[in-house]
Order: structure tokens, then sequence, then C-alpha cells
């Protein structure tokens, strides 16, 4: 990884460390949570995405170096609260799927900072169970 790359990375984990606990408070915020891999305790985070018939489709912007991708690597079993209804699931990870095309189907404020932010932007799928 470069260290503009790496730069950016820590830059944008700082601001959404001090960002995230407000956005996931509220109600109508998207909010993914996974089980940590090394607590096991729950783990949420705000996400932009969208949900497609029965799955619900969002892309992370730093791929697998995000720590929900890792929880999700760890244990597969998520939830997602669309419109403050909470959902569980199953996510997988579609590294063959396009992010930017996916992107171009999400909702636009979230996709934006996605890729002006992202620097290896990775498909996420979860398949809900209800």
């Amino acid at each position: 990884m470069s260290r503009r790359t790496d730069l950016r990375f820590r830059a944008t984990t700082a601001f959404q460390r001090r960002l995230n606990p407000i956005l996931r408070r509220l109600p109508l915020q998207t909010v993914l949570e996974t089980t940590g891999r090394v607590s096991g305790l729950p783990r949420r985070t705000p996400v932009g995405g969208r949900r497609v018939g029965g799955s619900f489709w969002l892309v992370s912007e730093f791929g697998e170096r995000s720590q929900y991708v890792r929880n999700i690597k760890a244990d597969p079993r998520v939830r997602v609260r669309i419109r403050g209804r909470w959902h569980g699931g199953t996510a997988h990870l579609m590294p063959q799927d396009d992010p930017v095309a996916r992107l171009r189907g999400l909702p636009r404020v979230n996709s934006l900072g996605v890729r002006a932010l992202g620097t290896n932007l990775l498909t996420v799928r979860v398949d809900l169970d209800t």
C-alpha cells in the first residue's frame, strides 16, 4: 500500500470513529451489525446501501481492510437496520462484482463519499432472512 493510500485510510477512519457513534443512533440511518471477530460482541457500522428484493447491497470503501468486512469473513451472519427495522441475513463478499457500477445504483450521497475516499472498493451482498 502506498504512503498516500495509507494516509487516506488513516484520515478517513479517524473521521469515521468520531462520526459513526452519532450516525448509528439516528433511527433511519442504515446500520450493519456484525459480530466482532475477536471480542464476539456486536459491532454496528452506519452504511449506505440499498435493498433490492431479498438482498441488501453495499460497497466497502476499503475492501478487506474494513473492520466490518474482516468481521464478515470470520462470521457472515449479520443484521441490517433498514428504515428503523432490523433484518437478519448472511453477508457475501463479491470481489467479482464491479463496485463502481454497483455504486451507480446505490444512494448518491454515500456513493460519492465511497468513491472519493475509497481506495480498494469491494461489493457486499447481504441475503436477508425476512
